[in-house]
């Protein structure tokens, strides 16, 4: 069961640095930080030397005495465990305790995730600091969470040490028992890739073509997700011997070749997510958001992790420009900005929102990365926007704990997103139908949620939703094939596009019929497909007089049993007049088979068919620019409205509303300012 932040109310905090700055300043920021309503602070994840500056001798005066001010303030703390950043001479003495470049090119000391999950003695020396430091600190009175490491798997989410081939072995070991169950796994017979012995085996190196076996990277993939897992739960366990009773154990970032569900499950109490929608508008770019959605899309990112965790936390909310010294030139947000994307946090699921960071780090790499703070620490707008937050957060409080309300599911699972990382004809047209999909929901006002399919996943689970998605379920098993299965015939509606279905769990295409094991759920037969050549220009099905564009690639499809029918037929290329989508009647429910990618338009015909496209139409009449979203807490739902256009927008509320900022009814007509935002709570 995944598991959730269970904050009795919306609260706020930043992120701080202590050891960047002196200490007469402390008392003062955290001080001011209070009066404008951030009440926690991360703290210590990047600090491991100021808590063992040679080894294994171990000082704890620093963050003891900037402790001791957290407590006599007030704040409280969020502790960070160090090891993103192993210190200078560690990294001397153990260089195998690097990761690599995948031509064996060790990354050095002097940025911050150079280290490998894998190397037997960073490993020992991270659990001796995480246990030094948790024993001695899980006691205090002030914290009351921990983080462990930061972002994991970000800046490099491949490992190519010496220490990562060894593990790698092992983890093959376990799988495949035999060396003979691993080449039929991996089709070594193909180009003569034959192994006879483990030691033959190493992580992916670089190869003629780049072109490394497909079979080998998933199964890579998969060995790094384990590895950062493992890293995680070797941190977890040690924190859990020592914290207080009701501090939680998280860590931040959505990042990937990496299982988040299982890190959560196996290691956290919930997980916390970094938003930066400040991103879109890196190196001066700012498409019109009708096209791209800009800083909105940073919403989707928001669905993935509340699909991991209902609710949720921010660990590192944009508050100022971003920027490196080496990359990234993006503006700093204009004003309302930062309301805006906060509240988007939360209508997503977010109960506490820590924004990056409090004071514009002076020195670094990041000295253009700032915080809610400029260099001179002066009171600024950014300041006075927090402050308004803060009033903001405690007027809709009671929204804490609510759940977001989606209108339908779309299915994912971790071996059909590896996948699509590493086989550019599953990319081409997962990449379409993802975005497609995202913009459809999003423009016409449909709330939708990411369901992923897990080992223990219940046909029960996914019956709360009405119709699912699946787009392009490539990689399809017999227990999936089973849950979809009786998805459909509790009364689901299952849609499936083009290229489902035609390989096995090794990554390996399968001897089947298409769409493989979900050809008699499906009720399809697919008898031929193709790539739309660029000659063909677009082309579209009709179904039933409306014409959805089958983009990118099409399946031939044929009706297969008694129960099955067509709902439309190409009417583009040498294949006119074919079938390009089907309807399977299965159990209760039904099955649409679609022969091609899904873009906004085409996604946009299927929510409406559906009849789930607008289901707040009769509460809120809106224009595109605005995105809504619900919360729902037993008999309480909190709606939420977000304008992320630069021209104030014009709603229509088609009910009597409370207007939780003011406290007032309104109905009719509203304006809200650009990048403003509005909470109402059904009366």
């Amino acid at each position: 069961m995944n598991k959730s932040l269970k904050a009795d109310r919306l609260s706020l905090g930043t992120c701080y640095y202590p050891e960047h700055w002196d200490k007469s300043l402390w008392k003062e920021d955290l001080l001011r930080m209070l009066e404008n309503g951030i009440e926690t602070v991360r703290i210590g994840e990047f600090a491991w030397s100021k808590f063992e500056l040679t080894e294994g001798v171990f000082n704890f005066d620093f963050f003891d005495e900037f402790l001791q001010i957290a407590e006599e303030t007030g704040m409280k703390v969020i502790f960070g465990t160090p090891t993103a950043t192993p210190p200078a001479w560690l990294t001397r003495k153990y260089p195998e305790s690097l990761n690599a470049a995948i031509d064996g090119t060790l990354y050095r000391h002097g940025a911050r995730r150079h280290y490998n999950y894998n190397s037997p003695v960073y490993q020992e020396l991270a659990k001796r600091v995480v246990e030094k430091i948790a024993e001695h600190y899980g006691p205090h009175p002030s914290i009351i969470g921990w983080q462990i490491d930061n972002e994991l798997n970000c800046e490099k989410n491949e490992f190519y040490s010496e220490s990562d081939t060894l593990a790698f072995r092992e983890f093959l070991k376990e799988k495949y028992k035999v060396l003979e169950n691993l080449n039929a796994a991996w089709g070594t017979a193909f180009w003569n890739q034959t192994y006879t012995a483990w030691e033959e085996i190493y992580v992916p190196r670089p190869t003629v073509s780049n072109a490394v076996n497909p079979h080998q990277v998933l199964d890579y993939t998969r060995f790094v997700s384990d590895s950062a897992c493992r890293f995680a739960g070797m941190q977890s366990a040690i924190i859990g011997k020592y914290i207080k009773e009701g501090d939680f154990i998280t860590t931040n970032g959505l990042f990937s070749n990496l299982d988040n569900h299982r890190m959560t499950e196996e290691s956290l109490d919930f997980i916390m997510y970094d938003s930066y929608p400040n991103f879109a508008y890196c190196l001066g770019t700012e498409p019109e958001h009708s096209t791209d959605l800009n800083d909105r899309k940073w919403s989707r990112n928001l669905t993935e992790v509340r699909a991991i965790s209902p609710n949720f936390g921010i660990m590192e909310q944009q508050s100022g420009a971003n920027g490196w010294n080496t990359a990234m030139e993006a503006p700093a947000p204009r004003p309302g900005q930062m309301t805006l994307w906060t509240l988007q946090s939360v209508a997503h699921g977010a109960d506490y929102v820590s924004y990056f960071r409090w004071r514009t780090c002076t020195m670094g790499t990041e000295i253009y990365w700032h915080g809610i703070l400029d260099y001179s620490g002066r009171d600024n707008r950014r300041l006075r926007e927090v402050n308004e937050i803060n009033r903001i957060m405690r007027k809709i409080s009671g929204a804490a704990g609510a759940v977001y309300e989606a209108a339908f599911g779309v299915i994912r699972d971790y071996d059909n997103i590896w996948d699509a990382q590493l086989d550019v004809w599953h990319k081409r047209v997962d990449r379409l139908s993802q975005e497609g999909i995202f913009k459809a929901a999003q423009l016409t006002h449909t709330p939708m949620d990411y369901v992923y399919l897990r080992e223990n996943t219940r046909a029960e689970e996914l019956a709360k939703y009405t119709v699912l998605f699946y787009p392009h379920a490539v990689i399809m098993t017999e227990k999936r094939a089973k849950l979809l299965e009786e998805y459909v015939a509790l009364g689901g509606c299952l849609v499936l596009g083009c290229r489902t279905g035609y390989k096995d769990e090794t990554g390996k295409c399968v001897m089947l019929k298409l769409p493989g094991l979900l050809q008699p759920l499906a009720g399809a037969d697919v008898t031929e497909y193709s790539f739309i050549a660029p000659d063909v220009g677009t082309v579209y099905v009709d179904w039933e007089g409306e014409k959805l564009e089958a983009a990118v690639f099409n399946d031939l499809i044929e009706p297969l049993g008694e129960n099955s029918r067509i709902l439309g037929n190409y009417i583009s290329s040498y294949y006119a007049g074919s079938p390009g989508l089907i309807e399977n009647s299965f159990g209760k429910g039904r099955v649409l088979y679609f022969g091609g990618a899904f873009t906004q338009e085409t996604a946009e015909v299927f929510l409406r068919k559906l009849n789930i496209a607008g289901p707040y139409k009769d509460m809120a009449e809106l224009p595109e620019e605005c995105e809504i979203a619900v919360r729902s807490k037993g008999d309480r739902k909190f709606l939420f409205i977000l304008n992320y256009g630069k021209k104030p927008a014009a709603i229509v509320l088609k009910q009597s509303l409370i207007n939780l900022y003011e406290g007032t009814e309104e109905t009719g007509r509203v304006e809200i300012e650009p990048y403003g935002t509005r909470v109402y709570e059904l009366g």
